[in-house]
């Protein structure tokens, strides 16, 4: 199981997007968190920067969109520029129809969980994602405190992946760090998602190398990649 890291641009500076994209090349895809001022109490950016980021930088695109009809918005993301495309299962009126239409234009399809949604409700749907969400915090802000009280969610998430055997990616978004990677690492998660950590840091690419270095080390000796 490769562990991957994505850096989260709502810490950049949003005037130096693409410099700011530059300075973690070494990162495995972007993280670009889409609000509507809806679904969540914040307004960010949508489908113009996302083109105009697309064309910036050579590392893929992982759209999150914490906003309200991603039916009808996701796909035009994919149109965009973006490798990986992130729909709320809370505001999605068709989960499984709207996966398909964004792997059917070429993305990947992914499903995010707020912090009080469970997982068991949605298992028969695993198969039509290629990543599923945990929010570690509540969406809409960053440089929040990491939620443990997610670790359970995240280690009954992998034991679903596992049972059906599936190569879907668990993602993480919220909170980590270098304090945290680690216990996310261990429940399960294999893609981190990390905005203050890596963009607060003086050298943002090198963050970028310490939090793979300690994903890396934590998920060799974990049960269930140990079991894999």
């Amino acid at each position: 199981m490769a562990v991957q890291i994505n850096p989260s641009i709502l810490s950049a500076d949003f005037a130096r997007l693409a410099d700011e994209a530059k300075a973690v090349e070494g990162a495995d895809w972007l993280h670009v968190d889409v609000m509507d001022n809806h679904f969540v109490p914040n307004l960010t950016l949508g489908v113009p920067v996302v083109e105009s980021l697309a064309r910036a930088t050579d590392t893929p695109l992982d759209c999150h969109l914490m906003i309200e009809a991603p039916d009808r918005w996701a796909p035009q993301y994919v149109e965009a520029g973006a490798g990986s495309v992130t729909f709320h299962v809370e505001a999605a009126a068709a989960p499984v129809r709207l996966a398909r239409e964004i792997r059917a234009k070429g993305a990947r399809a992914s499903m995010a969980l707020k912090p009080a949604t469970p997982i068991e409700p949605y298992e028969d749907l695993l198969p039509e994602l290629d990543m599923l969400l945990i929010m570690t915090v509540e969406p809409g802000f960053g440089g929040q405190a990491f939620l443990d009280i997610m670790l359970p969610k995240i280690r009954r998430t992998r034991e679903l992946i596992s049972k059906h055997g599936l190569e879907l990616w668990l993602q993480v978004d919220g909170g980590v760090s270098a304090s945290t990677i680690e216990r996310c690492a261990d429940a399960g998660a294999d893609v981190f998602v990390a905005g203050s950590a890596v963009y607060g840091a003086n050298d943002p690419a090198e963050a970028v190398r310490a939090l793979r270095t300690q994903a890396e080390a934590t998920t060799a000796k974990a049960s269930w990649a140990c079991n894999h």
